[in-house]
């Protein structure tokens, strides 16, 4: 069936150049299939979506606005079948803490946290020096593709640390720094299909080195190594873990789960994206091919498990 398919990009975010290539990638890959036009995120998407009216939309956007669960709110209120997840599953996936206390409570493993809010700085740097020491990772709270982060996996200035990251918010989420695997792992959840795990993926990137902002979109600065290199029993746990990860915020079609995992075979989840990229050097399009499923037909997959939802 010919679909008339609505994709989203862009915005104002710190993230929008992202969502626009992501976007792109999307809207080249139905193509073939469905009718499509990309329309950007802007004050006059009300009006570019009556002109279009599509049968599904697909919001491929990253950070504040687009991913937290406002443009979400948005097409539920018009009333538009849309591809990822809803309005609470949104908001519990862009916030750090929030998803923290859902994962806690689904005794997921977690790191311990410290949230510090704009004002509130200066005396917040003694309080996580006082907890954790100087060997942190502190992070804005509802960002993503690693902007803002600091790592300082051999101690160093906390207090920069926190300002730095106030930069792109007004909370801040400071952690014990944790030596460890960067992996991840995609989850593919269809409506009226069950979920379940691509394999886990381990990110490589140059020694001394994390997987930051540049390392994630410069092609040649990061290799995905699907399947990681584990054994099979952790594999499946860690796997098990994401799915149940996905599961208790309420994601749906698609999410990545990201989780550093260390020597002893101790895990960590990080957070979940409820809208992973879909550049090029993008994660979860890397470990749908791993299982033979080929960029076009997630798009055209996505679309259509948006398309049979908003039909029950």
């Amino acid at each position: 069936m010919t679909l008339k398919v609505a994709v989203i990009g862009g915005g104002d975010s710190a993230e929008a150049e992202i969502s626009r290539v992501s976007a792109g990638q999307i809207a080249d890959a139905l193509q073939a299939t469905h009718t499509v036009r990309y329309i950007e995120l802007s004050p006059t998407i009300d009006a570019d979506l009556k002109d279009f009216d599509p049968d599904v939309v697909f919001p491929v956007l990253h950070g504040p606005v687009g991913e937290d669960g406002t443009i979400q709110g948005f097409l539920e209120l018009l009333g538009r079948a849309y591809v990822g997840s809803a309005v609470r599953a949104a908001v519990l996936g862009m916030d750090k803490r929030l998803a923290k206390q859902q994962f806690r409570a689904e005794n997921l493993p977690v790191l311990e946290e410290i949230l510090v809010c704009r004002g509130d700085e200066s005396e917040a740097a003694k309080k996580v020096l006082d907890a954790f020491g100087d060997r942190i990772a502190c992070k804005p709270m509802s960002q993503g593709s690693a902007l803002g982060v600091t790592l300082l996996p051999d101690g160093g200035d906390v207090q920069e640390a926190i300002d730095s990251a106030l930069q792109f918010d007004d909370q801040v989420l400071v952690e014990p720094y944790v030596k460890g695997r960067e992996i991840t792992v995609g989850v593919l959840d269809l409506h009226n299909e069950d979920a379940f795990a691509l394999p886990v993926t381990e990110i490589i990137v140059d020694e001394n080195e994390w997987y930051d902002f540049t390392n994630r979109y410069t092609p040649g600065r990061s290799r995905h190594v699907i399947p990681a290199e584990i054994d099979d029993e952790l594999s499946a746990e860690i796997q098990q873990a994401a799915v149940k990860a996905h599961t208790c915020l309420g994601c749906r079609d698609l999410s990545r789960v990201d989780l550093l995992l260390e020597e002893d075979r101790s895990f960590w989840i990080l957070e979940v994206n409820t809208m992973p990229g879909m550049t090029p050097t993008s994660l979860y399009p890397d470990a749908c091919r791993a299982i033979g499923l080929e960029f076009e037909q997630l798009a055209a997959r996505l679309v259509d498990s948006a398309h049979r939802r908003a039909a029950c």
